[in-house]
């Protein structure tokens, strides 16, 4: 019984948000297409068999499919549903008023804002969802709640815990998990003085900091910090704001986080970070499952605000395939004053799937990995 109630928490919680996300991303892509005077001939959440569908007036085929692993929006003359590369005898039957609703047969600009219209949705749903939780609920904060402790470092060798509840840094109370790594960077002579509730127990350390390279520009800064991560619930402060506050709030956050994230990605790249960060589906459902067990619908909700945003940005990283390396591709075109040949596509195309399906097998190493060590270490 128990496994059963598991799985209500870690399966339909994850394939609603991640429906949820689809929807939102593939519908920016299919508003802004509507409004250029593109046809869309399917649009999908989800992919191989169908489940349920129905075919709206201007012939749109919207459908649920078996596996709620993504989707796709698909326009008139496309080849298939990542619009990687077009249907040459579908467009060769395509009469000159049927061209005119052709995704093929736009000019660039045009397919330019198609593309971005699906990344750019999931911002805008994640500013409205920020927007009405500061409004309607109030502030948001992560509270100071260790997640996790990275292994090596400065926290891990004074002997820091997950759920630890850091209480002061060098004499400062702290309210938010932000609060920490402020302190942290006042610290003098690279010592910082924590007070931390364990359970019942209060527990005063002593912290020898260790510098850790952050990429901020040019040079590249270090900085002293913990090694700590935040836990993925929420503390509501009761502060409502107003609506243009609220707007202005939301967009901060959204842009603190897009920042946090790309710094994250590069710090990857330069290897000074390691790449067992780097998760995939199965830490996000994982994620999913711990929220619905043991926090509340904003938390919920405010989770997927921030998944929305790494949605929209990593769709604009410039990868043949996802939407970011479409921009590349019309910018190009629109630079140049010509189209790109259509083999040069499709070989990008290619290389782009190699790439990502690559990232993702690594991901899904890194998620069984933390999985087993969270399970069986």
């Amino acid at each position: 019984m128990e496994s059963i109630f598991n799985s209500f928490y870690y399966i339909v919680p994850f394939i609603f948000l991640l429906g949820v996300l689809v929807f939102v991303h593939e519908f920016g892509h299919f508003i802004i297409a509507r409004m250029c005077g593109v046809r869309v001939t399917d649009f999908s959440i989800g992919f191989g068999r169908k489940l349920w569908g129905f075919t709206d007036k201007y012939q749109t085929n919207w459908k649920i499919c078996a596996i709620p692993l993504g989707g796709y929006c698909q326009f008139l003359g496309d080849a298939n549903g990542a619009s990687a590369g077009e249907d040459a005898e579908t467009l060769e039957s395509l009469s000159e008023d049927e061209k005119k609703h052709s995704f093929a047969y736009q000019n660039p600009w045009k397919k330019l804002a198609i593309v971005l219209g699906g990344p750019g949705f999931n911002y805008l749903f994640a500013i409205i969802v920020m927007s009405l939780i500061f409004m309607f609920v109030g502030m948001v904060n992560y509270p100071p709640i260790v997640g996790e402790v990275i292994p090596g470092s400065a926290a891990e060798q004074a002997g820091l815990q997950e759920e630890d509840v850091i209480i002061e840094v060098n004499g400062h109370q702290i309210e938010a998990f932000s609060d920490i790594s402020s302190e942290v960077a006042l610290s003098a002579d690279g010592i910082a003085k924590i007070v931390l509730l364990r359970g019942d127990e209060t527990i005063s350390l002593d912290v020898k900091l260790t510098n850790i390279s952050i990429e901020e520009g040019d040079p590249v800064s270090e900085r002293p910090m913990l090694g700590i991560k935040s836990k993925t619930s929420i503390d509501i402060d009761g502060q409502k704001l107003s609506f243009f506050p609220a707007i202005a709030e939301a967009c901060r956050g959204t842009w603190r986080m897009t920042t946090d994230t790309l710094r994250g990605v590069g710090q990857m790249i330069t290897g000074k970070r390691s790449g067992e960060d780097l998760g995939g589906i199965i830490r996000i459902a994982e994620m999913t499952g711990d929220i619905s067990k043991k926090s509340g619908w904003v938390d919920f909700v405010a989770f997927m605000a921030i998944l929305s945003i790494n949605l929209g940005l990593i769709n604009l990283f410039p990868i043949p395939v996802l939407d970011g390396g479409h921009v590349v591709i019309f910018l190009l075109e629109i630079i140049s004053g010509r189209e790109m040949h259509e083999k040069v596509k499709e070989v990008l195309f290619k290389c782009g799937f190699a790439l990502l399906l690559a990232l993702m097998l690594f991901a899904t190493w890194n998620d069984f990995v933390h999985l087993f060590k969270r399970w069986f270490v």
